[in-house]
């Protein structure tokens, strides 16, 4: 017999997740009509007060607002009919330099929907999805999403976390930084250690223009470079350090990647392998950050692994063991987790 309490809390759940579906949606245009920022310390407002100060809709912003007080994003203040949002909150929707900034993200679901009926086609012919065919929101929302957990850890934690590589890098360095993407991590590495030199690597041409533009507005292209290339074929060793951001689980020959790397490193060269945090069995992935993780891997991670050669399909999911393993194949004879966060962990390869 069917548990009908059990029936009617899934179904709730049901509600909520599709609720929060529908906020994603406002939450990006919170994020992008301004409305976030024009509440950030402003202490109660009404609908008429915030719609003057962003010069948007009233009737518009009061719903909007309804929305957001029903999600808990504002708080609302039903006598005076006014609507607040709370400095903590502002620090997740509003503050950029925040370690918890999290507003630009919705623009992944967003990406996630556009490529539904391409993900539809793959599920039923097996084949691949590459990074470069999905909406250019996704290269925008990851680049976001990643750059807070970067600009937070890189450089204060997981640097520090492996074995002399900080002292080369204030030294004087060359470094890789392989799937850069918009070059986040190659910029901020570029800041920080300005005795060093950076190159950024990504098949994706567009990513690769992007990122060129943005280290000429960081002020630090004399020591950053960006090029056009896949993981197994940039040149230019060798390589006191190599990164893989948040990039080895989608690409479609990890392995022939950790290899290269090994061949493109010094003598003495440190592999820095950073990738979603995962543990090594499904069962330890089965919370919120698992959930993101998961849904995302399905989406862009394990598609675009099964476009290219080999098609190893990692997923976002592998785990440190797994990892540790495709390092091992490719020739790394020294491989330790250095150090983690909620959202990452961060592994050591030497030869």
């Amino acid at each position: 017999m069917l548990d009908q309490t059990r029936i009617e809390s899934f179904a709730q759940r049901m509600i909520g997740d599709l609720g929060a579906a529908q906020a994603g949606v406002l939450t990006n245009l919170g994020h992008k009509l301004g409305l976030y920022r024009a509440m950030a310390g402003a202490g109660p407002l009404s609908s008429s007060a915030l719609a003057d100060r962003t010069g948007l809709s009233e009737r518009y912003v009061r719903e909007w607002l309804n929305a957001q007080a029903a999600g808990g994003y504002v708080e609302y203040d039903g006598e005076a009919q006014t609507y607040r949002l709370p400095d903590e909150h502002a620090q997740v929707l509003v503050n950029a330099e925040s370690p918890v900034f999290m507003a630009p993200v919705f623009d992944v679901v967003a990406a996630m929907w556009r490529s539904e009926h391409r993900l539809h086609d793959a599920f039923l012919s097996g084949k691949g999805i590459g990074w470069h065919e999905h909406d250019e929101c996704l290269f925008c929302a990851t680049d976001a999403f990643f750059r807070t957990g970067y600009r937070t850890h890189l450089v204060s934690e997981w640097l520090p976390a492996l074995e002399g590589v900080e002292q080369k890098l204030a030294a004087g360095a060359r470094v890789a930084d392989i799937g850069c993407g918009y070059g986040a991590s190659t910029i901020l590495l570029a800041q920080a250690y300005p005795r060093s030199q950076f190159i950024g690597f990504d098949y994706h041409g567009e990513s690769i223009a992007a990122a060129r533009d943005r280290a000429r507005e960081a002020g630090v292209e004399d020591r950053v470079h960006f090029e056009v290339a896949t993981a197994t074929d940039y040149p230019g060793r060798p390589y006191d350090l190599i990164c893989f951001m948040d990039c080895l689980h989608d690409l479609g020959d990890p392995v022939g990647a950790a290899r290269h790397a090994r061949e493109s490193l010094a003598a003495d060269g440190t592999v820095m392998l950073v990738e979603p945090a995962a543990g090594d069995d499904v069962a330890d992935n089965l919370h919120a950050v698992g959930r993101l993780y998961y849904a995302a891997s399905t989406a862009f991670c394990t598609p675009n692994s099964l476009s290219q050669d080999v098609g190893l399909a990692l997923g976002a999911q592998a785990g440190p063991k797994r990892l540790a393993a495709v390092m091992a194949e490719a020739g790394f004879g020294h491989v330790r987790k250095a150090t983690a966060t909620p959202f990452n962990m961060v592994l050591e390869a030497r030869v």
